[in-house]
């Protein structure tokens, strides 16, 4: 099941790799480059006080069109980016444009990671876990390769619990009236979306109540977790708003306990 999940998702991400780009692509273009370089770049450097930015590696886990990575590697960061789908990282290049060549971009499964243990100071995800098939694996892997007092960030939400929640459902079907109303683009309309609603059905997480479970996951791997369930007030534009608010994104933050 593991594996054939793993295709289905290669699959649909190769098919959305175009439009989750020109979505990246916005962003770049938009203030919420800099909301999100202004929230990242807070968290780290709390984590690592004084120490110069060419100094910290980070790995960007699922960086499909290669947003975080190309925002981290203007600031001069060393960053790796991984993805499973080779349609997503050819995106995540064409965006980068001359940034291209200082972001080493791998084609790699976010629950197999290849790097040695100890390898990076930071590890930043963004909606991607949920869509794992074996989550705690993945969260496991990305333990594994962080330096001791290295830093996690994993921007996500409750994703597909619709499927299983009435309340959740309701709340769903609230956000595309309200999204319909205003004449807004709605992020949950398009082709091939009952594709993913499939694979969710399952995927452990969509019916798991979160972020209780990543932190109960996280402190079972050594390490320190703190949650923030406002996060997406700081770095949402006002149609992501509208669009997800029964859904709102929330942070995962960990440090690995060192020793």
């Amino acid at each position: 099941m593991r594996h054939q999940i793993i295709s289905e998702n290669r699959d649909y991400w190769t098919g959305r790799a175009s439009s989750y780009s020109a979505i990246n692509q916005s962003e770049l273009q938009s203030g919420q480059r800099f909301k999100w370089r202004e929230e990242i770049l807070k968290r780290i450097s709390r984590n690592f006080p004084g120490k110069p930015v060419s100094k910290i590696r980070v790995l960007e886990v699922g960086t499909g069109p290669g947003f975080f990575a190309i925002i981290l590697a203007e600031e001069g960061f060393q960053v790796t980016a991984i993805d499973l789908t080779p349609a997503m990282l050819e995106e995540a290049k064409r965006n980068a444009g001359p940034l291209a060549s200082s972001i080493d971009f791998l084609e790699m499964n976010a629950q197999a990671l290849s790097f040695e243990d100890d390898s990076f100071d930071v590890v930043i995800t963004r909606n991607l876990t949920w869509n794992l098939p074996d989550p705690e694996t993945g969260y496991r892997e990305w333990c594994r390769v962080l330096k001791p007092e290295g830093l996690l960030l994993n921007f996500d939400a409750n994703w597909y619990r619709y499927l299983y929640d009435e309340d959740a459902r309701k709340g769903y079907e609230k956000d595309r009236d309200n999204t319909a109303e205003q004449g807004l683009e709605d992020g949950n309309i398009g082709v091939n979306f009952d594709v993913m609603e499939d694979i969710a059905r399952r995927i452990p997480l969509s019916s798991v109540l979160r972020p209780q479970w990543d932190r109960n996951i996280l402190n079972t791997f050594g390490c320190s977790v703190h949650t923030d369930e406002d996060v997406w007030k700081n770095v949402w534009s006002e149609v992501e708003k509208v669009n997800y608010a029964s859904t709102p994104l929330f942070l995962v933050e960990a440090v690995k306990r060192a020793g």
